[in-house]
């Protein structure tokens, strides 16, 4: 409003004085906010600049991603090895038409001689009729026979795949397809149950005493769940009523085709391999889903419970007993310190009893450390952690857990906990006090919103989230609310 003068009220102080209209929010400033307005303005500028500088750096690290020089890696080899094995199936080829020409020939050329030895024979010895005539033109027509008509010949293909037929399959990870999360995001309270029924067994469609859980594939096209008590581990496509025993199945045993008592599953998405934590057997094995044969004992002596893997193919594997979790590269026998290996404590540099891990893209370890009920992040080369949820005594309490387990961190530094005796799934942001209750909450029971000793947990590209709730010998699946 225009006041005498020439005058008008600026809109941060409200005096009347002269003033000057902002063309971008249309607001009236006299010169002295005027001023404080371009600054604030310039704020939002400089902010804006760091986001952008923040995504070129992020831009840049992802088109450097180690993962992609360790693929172009598996690529090369896949190459040199199909070229070899196709050269060496050309080499035995070739060798076995010379070895039958040579062959072929031979007997010919001795079956002629020996033909023409009795002709001379017969010719100066003259000692020969019509009989010994019509045999040597019998002889003669036979060997013209076998030359005229030979050994059919032919290239026999074998209709079973000579070389494994490989492709890049480019999809977003979970933390990109977890965009759809937010600080406040909210999950439906009844889960559905996909995997086990309300009993234990060891039928197709049944769990007994499951721990770990994988979530497989975009918008969840399988799960895989270390069914410890049936000492296998099973494959759940989405949907299914009945699983499918991929590893183990064959009784508790040490043999390389037996299990005892996995307590966790991942997938090696560079080769779709199983790898299993065999925690009844103090190792970790490799099983391949592409050659069923394939099975590899990887790390041994390790009472092994939680497992994860970087972006360059490392391994990271939690031990229950020295307190740590160590880093393995391909072909390392004793693997990197990256957490704990002080002794059973509650100090900053210690665990005690470490079960369920997760590794970030900064290469940051969230353990469960399960016994101290807390949950702590040790950065890389860090030499202790850092509590980022519970570490308040066991207890009920928001600010408090009660033996954590399943642990995961969503893009925003959201950390999710499954809360193994308060059965309940808490979600704790970064730097705060207390968590948020998510999932359960209600008590142990059966009930769609109740959860019974939740262990695994995981999450899909769509955000929904998958418990495993061991007492109720079952997984749930609970779909994010978009609502």
């Amino acid at each position: 409003m225009a006041y005498e003068h020439g005058k008008s009220r600026c809109f941060t102080c409200d005096k009347e004085r002269r003033t000057v209209r902002c063309e971008g929010c249309l607001q009236i400033f006299c010169y002295d906010h005027l001023t404080d307005h371009r600054q604030e303005l310039n704020k939002q500028l400089d902010l804006i600049q760091l986001n952008y500088d923040r995504f070129q750096r992020a831009l840049n690290e992802q088109i450097n991603h180690p993962q992609i020089i360790l693929l172009t890696k598996q690529i090369n080899k896949w190459e040199i090895d199909s070229i070899t094995k196709i050269q060496q199936t050309a080499i035995e080829c070739r060798q076995a038409l010379l070895e039958y020409k040579n062959d072929h020939s031979n007997n010919m050329k001795l079956n002629l001689e020996r033909l023409t030895d009795q002709l001379n024979n017969i010719r100066r010895e003259n000692d020969f009729n019509e009989i010994d005539l019509s045999q040597f033109n019998d002889k003669l027509k036979q060997l013209q026979q076998e030359l005229s008509k030979p050994s059919t010949i032919s290239i026999q293909k074998d209709q079973s795949a000579f070389i494994s037929k490989i492709s890049v399959v480019v999809s977003t990870e979970a933390d990109i397809a977890m965009l759809n999360l937010t600080n406040n995001s909210k999950w439906k309270q009844n889960g559905n149950i996909i995997a086990g029924t309300s009993a234990p067994g060891n039928q197709p469609n049944q769990l007994y005493d499951p721990r770990g859980i994988f979530v497989h594939g975009e918008d969840c096209q399988m799960i895989f769940v270390a069914d410890l008590g049936n000492h296998r581990v099973m494959e759940w496509k989405c949907g299914e009523t009945h699983g499918e025993i991929v590893a183990g199945g064959n009784g508790q045993g040490n043999r390389m085709e037996q299990l005892d008592r996995p307590t966790n599953v991942i997938v090696d998405k560079t080769d779709e391999s199983l790898i299993i934590c065999d925690w009844g057997n103090s190792r970790v094995v490799r099983w391949s889903r592409r050659n069923p044969g394939d099975l590899q004992a990887i790390i041994f002596n390790i009472d092994c419970c939680g497992l994860a893997m970087d972006y360059n193919g490392d391994l990271y594997v939690s031990d229950l007993v020295k307190n740590e979790v160590r880093r393995w590269k391909e072909g390392d026998t004793n693997g990197v310190l990256v957490a704990g290996g002080n002794g059973e404590g509650d100090n900053l540099n210690q665990l005690n009893y470490p079960s369920y891990i997760f590794v970030d893209d900064d290469y940051s370890v969230y353990v469960s450390d399960t016994l101290n009920h807390r949950v702590v992040k040790w950065t890389k080369c860090a030499r202790e952690g850092v509590v980022v949820a519970g570490g308040q005594g066991q207890g009920n309490s928001l600010s408090q857990l009660s033996c954590p387990m399943g642990v995961l961190v969503d893009y925003l530094g959201n950390v999710y906990v499954a809360d193994f005796y308060n059965h309940r799934v808490m979600r704790w942001a970064p730097g705060a006090s207390k968590g948020q209750i998510v999932i359960g909450g209600n008590g142990q029971g059966t009930q769609p919103d109740q959860l019974n000793g939740p262990t695994g947990l995981s999450m899909d590209h769509q955000g929904n989230l998958y418990v495993v709730n061991r007492g109720n010998h079952q997984v749930q699946k609970f779909d994010l609310d978009a609502n």
